[in-house]
């Protein structure tokens, strides 16, 4: 057989062709594939906040009042809901008017 020589561009393609499938292997490796156990942005869970808000909404309630006695109802899973605070009642109460 023939002494089989590559030449540089071959090569090149070759190094780029593996560097590109490695590359997207790390992309994929980091995208999230399943929902995280405190995902509070799931529907059911916004259902579920919106379920405890309009229990304690009232005319004449401040937001902040409204924030503390949502945090301090029974149903409120604090695990779950840990980033919920005033800005997030607030985009709530947006949703439910």
């Amino acid at each position: 057989m023939e002494n089989m020589q590559l030449d540089t561009s071959t090569i090149m393609m070759i190094v780029f062709v593996f560097s590109f499938v490695i590359s997207m292997w790390k992309v994929y490796a980091f995208l999230p594939n399943k929902e995280l156990a405190d995902d509070d942005t799931t529907p059911a869970s916004q259902e579920e906040l919106i379920k405890i808000v309009k229990k304690h909404l009232t005319q004449d309630i401040s937001s902040k009042e409204l924030l503390e006695l949502v945090k301090n109802d029974a149903l409120f899973d604090k695990k779950h809901f840990w980033r919920f605070n005033e800005n997030k009642l607030n985009q709530l109460l947006i949703k439910i008017k």
